[in-house]
């Protein structure tokens, strides 16, 4: 029986950066062909001059329709903008044209998702500071994806291999996390990530709640958190039928996740959940946004400026993200539509 592949739109990221370099190295990748039926959102004259620094060769097909595509080994189908000039692009450096034109490959892959076109995104580098100086008035992917999806927060996942883990706060300070971390929002995101999970596939999945103090506080002698606010959010979501445990230890749950205890942990705070994964295996650490129409994978890097135009990146967590994405997607469409 043929596998199927689904059909993957993969914004070209900052084109000064390293993200349409990772997306053609990609895509001479047989892995990548035999899972996923990619399209290339992006800048034809752009990815022409990635495949020279990187000397990979492939057939850009310039396609209008999806399913006109020639989804084989050695060919790049691509809905070309048109909107780099390249004689004005310098790699490696914040431009503002670079800035909006990663911004367009966003907005026309959302497009192509919302319209069912593309089962699932992608994603690939942007620059906050392009993004400024292009004019785009949003700090980062999450934010673009939230407001051109009407979604409410969406939530995130990362994945290496089988560690799934959650995160309860991102992007604000320790104490504000600590501060965040209460009974009510434990709660909710338990339910979130229960829901998420098995939009994923992962039917009556087994959540862990790290724990937020050292050894969860040791009931009391070194924070009260996991007491007042963790421990009664848990019990409350267990009576409604989730299979949640914890708080579990931090400095233990991940690994017992990693190997197969729990299918998911909730990260209390950003950093807490992103050493986890990223020290199993730094490239393969995949950013996956939940709670949306369709499903969003990402490389969780940078546009990496200082080798930007060398062709040294590597390609591994592009793979690894057009993988997880058209791993997902079926169950997610479904669970969705």
């Amino acid at each position: 029986m043929k596998m199927h592949r689904s059909y993957i739109g993969i914004p070209m990221g900052d084109p000064a950066g390293i993200g349409p370099e990772i997306v053609v190295k990609a895509l001479a990748n047989e892995e990548v062909h035999n899972t996923a039926k990619p399209v290339v959102i992006g800048d034809k004259k752009t990815l022409q001059q990635a495949m020279k620094f990187c000397d990979v060769h492939l057939e850009i097909n310039v396609i209008k329709d999806i399913k006109n595509g020639n989804y084989q080994k050695g060919i790049l189908n691509l809905i070309d903008l048109e909107n780099v000039e390249i004689e004005q692009l310098e790699m490696g450096i914040v431009q503002g044209m670079a800035g909006k034109a990663a911004f367009d490959y966003i907005k026309k892959s959302v497009e192509l998702a919302l319209a069912q076109e593309v089962d699932a995104i992608a994603t690939t580098p942007i620059n906050k500071e392009a993004f400024k100086a292009g004019g785009i008035n949003y700090i980062g992917h999450t934010e673009v994806l939230e407001d051109l999806t009407n979604s409410k927060d969406p939530l995130t996942m990362f994945q290496v291999y089988d560690l799934r883990v959650f995160f309860l706060s991102r992007h604000v300070s320790l104490k504000e996390a600590c501060e965040i971390t209460t009974k009510e929002r434990v709660y909710d995101y338990i339910i979130r990530c229960s829901e998420a999970l098995s939009r994923l596939g992962i039917k009556n999945g087994k959540l862990a709640v790290a724990g937020l103090n050292p050894h969860s506080g040791e009931h009391g002698l070194f924070g009260n958190e996991e007491v007042t606010e963790i421990a009664p959010a848990i019990v409350k979501a267990q009576e409604t039928g989730i299979d949640v445990v914890g708080p579990v230890s931090a400095d233990s749950v991940f690994y017992f996740a990693l190997k197969g205890s729990y299918d998911a942990v909730l990260s209390l705070y950003h950093d807490q959940g992103h050493i986890a994964t990223k020290m199993v295996d730094f490239e393969r650490t995949i950013s996956i946004t939940n709670n949306m129409p369709f499903l969003r994978t990402s490389v969780d890097h940078g546009t990496a400026f200082d080798i930007a135009g060398t062709g040294k990146a590597s390609e591994v967590s592009m793979v690894e993200a057009i993988r997880l994405a058209a791993l997902y997607a079926p169950n997610f469409t479904a669970a969705v539509y």
